[in-house]
């Protein structure tokens, strides 16, 4: 098998996340800024084999999507292009960045540490990936 990446999109910063080959665990990968993406993304795929890109789908609480949904489909265009072995599937997003915030704090990480946005955008590609594998894992019973 091979790895899947998680990626928490922001217009500014995006964070990446990776499983194991197994598909079972989700791990923070890295924060960068968006534009730096794809590149990173393509010297990964060249250390590591991916299977699918897990791209968060942010939506309002009433479930219609959210304003930054449309520059999420261009970079989705981008990431096919660069990328058409891979498949790329959507998974809700919501309040990720709100338990990203709270898991950050309950670790115990120091104010300074908590205050680095990026951190919060890695762990948010974590728990969108791990939540998408759950729910895998849960459909599959």
């Amino acid at each position: 098998m091979a790895c899947l990446v998680g990626i928490d999109y922001g217009t500014k910063r995006t964070g990446l996340s990776y499983t194991d080959p197994n598909q079972i665990i989700a791990s923070g990968l890295t924060n960068l800024p968006t534009n730096a993406v794809l590149s990173y993304l393509k010297d990964f795929c060249k250390k590591e084999a991916v299977e699918a890109f897990i791209v968060g789908k942010p939506l309002q609480r009433d479930g219609t999507p959210s304003d930054v949904e449309a520059k999420i489909l261009g970079f989705i265009k981008e990431l096919q292009e660069c990328f058409p072995q891979q498949e790329v599937k959507r998974y809700d997003e919501r309040f990720t960045s709100k338990m990203a915030a709270q898991a950050i704090r309950e670790a115990g990480l120091k104010k300074k540490q908590r205050s680095m946005k990026g951190r919060v955008d890695q762990v948010s590609a974590t728990l969108i990936l791990q939540s998408y594998l759950d729910a895998q894992t849960n459909s599959n019973k």
